[in-house]
């Protein structure tokens, strides 16, 4: 059997799809990624093979800065960072007119090559980036059988009365004014009009005979894989497709001596990462540092494109670095503070882990919402808290009452007898069924 692995050349996506095709690699089986060159060495740490395949302008082996970027790329991203720092309804809206250029594109030549690739590498299963939208058109018009991975809360996937990029839940601490969500909603609804537009006019290139869709965002795999726990998404009122919950990747990282001579100190400690992308807000990472210290904890943190030096004198003993072994860190945190991103998320709640979530842009919201539904973690507004109210937050987190700590206890001891890898291995290879 050959696992074709698709992901955009991002490490944030690259990292949970190659953890899946552990299983594959595992039982001795091949596996190829299809990605661009950024994150050709992840690929290799994995074992795998890789063959060329870009699916967008950018890309981020790590750590992703805005100068590293192509031109329009890095006006992009400018774009989106400044707009984090107005507040989610301009962060929403950005993101809303950027999506025409960069979720699809050069559609009709990059379905062409992922129909190569599945040719040329004989593959007998294919695991795709749910977000990799020109790969998953060509895969659909072309009726191959794919693993199709939501990397985020459920709602990445719109389901009926939803909207792609207009969150269906927002955390207590956002109060968006009805006129500006009104206004939101209307600008992602001509968005996906105009996205299914494309959608069907590149599914007409690719097949003359395949049929339009009226929402290309609610289109999906026959195999649904949602890299989520199955605890935060009960009881939302989300009517879902066919599907299977495969609660995280945890990934197996190489030995680093410092960390772990740094965990062997002893003593709780928080663990603080705001992402590839996010991290550039090194003013929030600043005040949740000056929090932390306030509460006694010592923290471990992984500061990403903000320098070290600009979050200020740190109070001896802590760990801070541009990158750190997050799922080991995880592994033995008290806490966690992170932007919502999809692998800090589901990495800290599958090692049982309590969250204050800052969530900045897209799913990230739906996803903090959550967490305070199931009691698992707090959800503060970036840009408006101020240390005092993190420091109160990182408490309640840190104490977390009991109700919460059980749901945590019980996902993680769920995600130890049956793994994600192992789940999307037994559903691809007709070992499972899907769930309704």
């Amino acid at each position: 059997m050959t696992l074709l692995v698709i992901s955009p050349d991002y490490a944030s996506h690259l990292l949970p799809l190659a953890t899946l095709a552990t299983a594959w690699r595992d039982a001795g089986e091949r596996v190829v990624v299809a990605t661009g060159p950024a994150t050709d060495p992840l690929v290799r740490e994995f074992g795998m093979e890789r063959v060329d395949l870009a699916l967008g302008r950018g890309s981020n082996a790590r750590v992703i800065s805005a100068d590293e970027q192509p031109a329009d790329e890095s006006a992009s991203l400018r774009g989106f960072f400044d707009a984090t720092r107005e507040g989610m309804i301009a962060t929403l809206r950005y993101q809303a007119s950027e999506r025409l250029t960069d979720l699809m594109w050069d559609p009709v030549t990059i379905g062409h090559r992922v129909l190569e690739a599945v040719e040329t590498v004989q593959a007998t299963a294919v695991l795709v980036d749910h977000l990799a939208f020109s790969a998953r058109i060509a895969l659909q018009t072309a009726r191959i059988p794919h693993g199709d991975v939501v990397l985020g809360h459920p709602s990445a996937l719109p389901v009926a009365g939803e909207v792609y990029g207009f969150p269906p839940f927002w955390p207590t601490a956002f109060t968006p004014d009805d006129a500006a969500l009104r206004d939101l909603r209307a600008l992602c609804e001509e968005v996906s009009a105009r996205f299914t537009a494309e959608w069907n006019r590149t599914a007409r290139a690719l097949d003359p005979a395949a049929a339009p869709t009226t929402d290309a965002f609610a289109e999906h795999g026959d195999r649904v894989l949602y890299n989520y726990p199955a605890a935060l998404a009960a009881g939302d009122g989300r009517a879902l497709p066919p599907h299977a919950f495969l609660g995280s990747t945890r990934r197996t990282e190489p030995a680093d001596d410092q960390v772990e001579r740094w965990i062997a100190d002893g003593g709780e400690y928080a663990y603080v990462s705001f992402g590839s992308f996010l991290s550039v807000r090194g003013d929030v990472l600043r005040r949740v540092a000056q929090a932390l210290a306030r509460t006694g904890v010592r923290a471990a943190i992984a500061t990403g494109s903000t320098p070290p030096a600009e979050l200020g004198p740190m109070p001896e003993g802590w760990l801070v670095r541009d990158y750190l072994p997050q799922v080991r860190l995880l592994a033995g945190a008290r806490l966690a503070v992170t932007h919502g991103g999809n692998n800090s998320v589901t990495e800290a709640v599958g090692h049982g882990v309590p969250l204050l979530v800052l969530p900045f842009s897209t799913d990230q919201f739906a996803g903090a919402a959550a967490i305070e539904r199931v009691g698992i973690g707090r959800a503060l507004a970036p840009n408006l808290a101020t240390v005092d109210d993190l420091a109160d937050a990182l408490r309640a987190v840190r104490d977390l009452p009991a109700p919460g700590r059980e749901v945590l206890r019980a996902v993680a001891a769920e995600q130890q007898v049956r793994s994600g890898p192992q789940i999307a291995y037994e559903l691809l290879t007709g070992g499972a069924t899907p769930t309704s």
